[in-house]
């Protein structure tokens, strides 16, 4: 039986929106949750919290977050490569816990290349933080004299292995010739409870997690791990001006999806992150917290990602990191 041009045409129609289903151009048509790989309180916590109503309010669906910490970021990280490439569930970490992180694990379970980048979110300087009330450090310059006074016995602790704290802290150590006891947690949180409660004697965190301690006058920010001074901070030197260290380290923090995702969907977060991350609402309760709001292209954070990938690798060529 021969078919109208009609029943022809109804056909096509059908077709071509089946085929548009299948390609996510229903995203999002159900929760969104934003897998964070490290403990409840630390810098990448906060970000993805102060993101999360934006995007729900852009994407017309609820935003969660999910705490998944432990191994550096690694047990996160691998629930979400393992996940349905369906743009619902996504990963905000940083470029060291995709592209530092698997080349310190003998068996990573995860690699750059298992995750499509969807973009940039934020940028937070790395300070170093003591005990408000430690008398035994006035000034960055007396933590460093500690530590080549007794090789080994200055602790220092940060949010996990192969994040943007530990390998500032290995920089320093190489720049400085001193030998700090370098202790790794599940996040800022955990480690800012130890410094507080006496347990180590400082540690190198993002000042986004940072701050609330410092404004309540738990904890003293001795200087801050960026070239230039941080306009929230104009009173805290840098840690070439306190310690004659050339030192920039900051954490670049962003957003990924499971490999596999659709094309069109990651294009349709990439959309819907950015318009999320230039709401003026966002960018002043980060800027609140001391980080920047950034957003990007997914090309854009794509070549960072690949580049702190290329930077891991010299790292290892020089012995300053290793699979363990």
């Amino acid at each position: 039986m021969r078919q109208t041009y009609f029943q022809r045409w109804t056909f096509g129609v059908l077709l071509l929106c089946c085929s548009f289903w299948v390609n996510g151009q229903t995203y999002p048509n159900k929760t969104i949750t934003l897998v964070v790989p490290f403990a409840p309180g630390g810098n990448i916590d906060v970000i993805a919290r102060s993101i999360a109503p934006s995007l729900a309010k852009v994407t017309g669906q609820s935003v969660v977050v999910e705490n998944k910490a432990g191994a550096g970021g690694a047990i996160g990280s691998t629930y979400v490569a393992r996940a349905e490439p369906d743009g619902h569930t996504l990963l905000v970490a940083t470029t060291n816990t995709i592209s530092v992180l698997p080349y310190m694990l003998k068996n990573p379970p995860y690699k750059l290349e298992s995750f499509e980048p969807v973009g940039l979110a934020a940028v937070s300087p790395l300070v170093l933080v003591v005990r408000k009330d430690d008398k035994r450090f006035t000034d960055a310059k007396s933590v460093l004299q500690a530590a080549k006074n007794a090789p080994g016995k200055v602790s220092v602790g940060h949010a996990g292995q192969g994040t943007s704290n530990h390998i500032a802290i290995l920089r320093m150590e190489d720049a400085t010739k001193a030998n700090f006891n370098i202790i790794p947690y599940k996040g800022s949180a955990p480690a800012l409870t130890d410094l507080m409660g006496g347990q180590i004697d400082f540690v190198v965190d993002q000042i986004t997690s940072s701050k609330p301690f410092v404004d309540s006058g738990s904890l003293r920010i001795l200087a801050v791990l960026s070239k230039a001074r941080d306009p929230g901070l104009p009173d805290t030197p840098t840690l070439r001006e306190a310690m004659g260290v050339d030192l920039d380290a900051s954490t670049t923090a962003g957003i990924l999806a499971p490999l596999g995702t659709p094309p069109n969907v990651v294009k349709s977060l990439n959309a819907s992150l950015r318009k999320a991350i230039d709401d003026s609402g966002v960018r002043g309760r980060l800027s609140v917290l001391g980080s920047t709001a950034r957003s990007s292209t997914t090309q854009e954070w794509a070549a960072m990602l690949s580049q702190e990938s290329n930077n891991s690798q010299a790292l290892i060529q020089a012995g300053k990191i290793k699979a363990e």
